[in-house]
This record gives C-alpha cells, structure tokens and sequence, in this order.
C-alpha cells in the first residue's frame, strides 16, 4: 500500500508589528517538513478597535504570503487545501473567552473547522520551538516580557506577561520609559543633566520636558513607543552612563527573577535556559547582565540556544491538532 499522501499544514507567530506563517508538510507519522514563510500584517489585542479585523487580516495577509512563495518555487500546488493550523498570538491568554474568540476569528479567516484550528499565547508556541519536550525555561524579552517553563511531567508555569501597565519590568518598554522619566527629571534639575537626556529626545524629535509629555500621552505612542528607545539607552550603558548602566542591570535583574520563579515553582533544578525577544538579542549591555543575573538569582542555570523558533513551535501544535481532526 503506497503511503498516504503528506497533509499540508500551517503555523503562524502573531506578533504586534507582523505576522509570520510558514507551511508544511504533515507526514504519516506525525513529522513535519517545512515549505515556504511569508509575512503579514501584525496584531493587536481582541478587545482593541479594529482588534478581530487585524487577527483576521494578519492571519490571511500572511497565509497568502506563504503560498505565493511556496507556488512561486514548485514545492505547492496552488488547489492543495489547509487541513489544520496553530496560532500563537500576542495577548491571547489559554483558557480565556479570547482565545476561544481567536479560535472562531482563526477558523474563518483560514477557511478551516474550529476543531482543525489552534489558537494561544505566543509565548506557549515559543516554548514548544525553543525547547521541544525538553525542560527548562523559555524568558522573552522584546516590546514585553513573560517567562514560560516546563517540567519533565509536562507541567507548565508562566511568570510576567501581564501587560505593560501592571507588569513591563525587564522588557525594553520598561528600560525605555524609565529612561525617559530620567529625562525629565535631569531637565528639571532634579539629576544632573547627562547625555542620556539629549540621545533620548533627540530620537523622539522634542527638546522641552513639555512636547516630551504631549508626545508619550498620545494614542499611538504607547508600549512601542517607549521600547523603541531602549537601544538608545543600551548604547550609553555600553559607553559608561551611570543611570544608563543602572536602567540596564535592574531590567537585567527582573528577567533574572522571572526565570527564577519557575524554576521554584516547577522544581527545576538549574534548568536550561532559552532567552529570546528583540531586547535580550539585540541589546548587548542587557544580555550580558542577565547573564550573570541569572547565575545570582538561579545556579547552574545554563543559557542555551533555542531548538527552534515561535513558528516551528506553532507546526508541532498544528501536526498535533491535524492527528486529532
């Protein structure tokens, strides 16, 4: 009897700027060979205006991408059908009356049954990339910041994530806002005024404490707004900035302490550590303080690279969700 026929399958990371999507190939047993990638619009929150539209669009948007990419080169017919597909959204929160909205809002925009569509946080599809079966604990440290581990009885603990407003400390957000209330206060005299204050709002584009405060205040400005000035203050911590350094090493700390608190509550004794996000990648003075930060906070502890990223986390939740269907 010939084999069966490889099912095409898709995974998507659902980010704030973009969203990616890459296919594959669904094997007999379980295994997954990867096609094309694409991208597409980003995310925002379900309950935001225009929130579903946006799921919906960044779902399509980079779909089609994939697709046209994976016809382009010979690898996909254009008639071949979408059997199943994992979703790992930004806010999306397991369990939640989001995620069960997500999973409708997926399943129509794919085109798909909701029982052949998987739809949670980003962060659980990071996870299954990053580290597989393997236990350990995955910190991500971009625009926000949340930990998620695992034990070796496949149980699962998360610290962070819960919104910038409540809980950003470690994430470039963070570092990124608490330069600038430094700012201000160099401006009114509090601090002596240094070249942190001059790099932050030259890149903002202000030179009075008054259109710095009009400006963060507006709608659009926001958590991206404030991440976007962390590499400004990475760079002067590299240069030797005081307040800079200071900045740096508490976020370094709070990344530190989220690893810590699930290797307790999952008893992970120095676990394997992934830290992935824009913030512990690119800024150099952040990575190498948590580094040492986290052999403070969690001996042994053992920084490694990831096995895989979000999308490949997310193929392994749709090759699983496909064997249900």
């Amino acid at each position: 009897m010939a084999d069966p026929q490889p099912r095409l399958i898709a995974g998507f990371d659902a980010g704030q700027t973009h969203t990616s999507c890459r296919l594959a190939w669904l094997q007999a047993d379980g295994a997954w060979r990867p096609l094309g990638e694409g991208k597409g619009s980003g995310v925002s929150h379900l309950a935001a205006d225009g929130g579903e539209l946006r799921f919906q669009s960044a779902l399509s948007s980079s779909l089609a991408a994939a697709r046209q990419r994976a016809e382009a080169d010979g690898s996909l017919q254009p008639a071949t059908p979408l059997v199943a597909a994992a979703i790992g959204a930004s806010g999306i929160e397991a369990g939640s009356g989001v995620q069960a909205q997500g999973q409708q809002l997926a399943a129509a925009a794919l085109d798909l049954p909701a029982t052949a569509v998987h739809v949670t946080g980003d962060e659980r599809t990071a996870l299954a990339g990053a580290l597989g079966r393997e236990a350990g604990v995955l910190v991500i440290s971009g625009t926000g910041c949340i930990a998620l581990g695992q034990n070796s009885a496949g149980q699962l603990h998360r610290c962070g994530g819960w919104g910038w407003l409540l809980d950003g400390a470690g994430s470039a957000m963070d570092i990124g806002r608490d330069g600038l209330a430094l700012s201000v206060q160099m401006a009114d005299g509090r601090l002596q005024d240094t070249a942190l204050r001059s790099d932050l709002w030259q890149a903002l584009g202000v030179t009075t404490p008054q259109a710095l405060k009009a400006l963060v205040v507006q709608p659009s400005f926001g958590a991206a707004g404030f991440a976007r000035l962390a590499p400004v203050i990475d760079q002067r911590a590299q240069a030797g900035d005081a307040q800079a350094q200071a900045l740096v090493q508490r976020s370094a700390e709070a990344l530190a302490t989220l690893v810590e608190g699930v290797a307790r509550e999952l008893q992970l004794q120095a676990p394997a550590v992934c830290a992935v996000g824009g913030a512990v990648v690119h800024l150099a003075s952040l990575r190498h303080r948590f580094a040492a930060a986290l052999q403070h906070h969690c001996p042994g502890a053992r920084l490694q690279e990831p096995s895989g990223d979000a999308c490949d986390g997310a193929l392994t939740l749709a090759a699983q969700t496909a064997l249900r269907c």
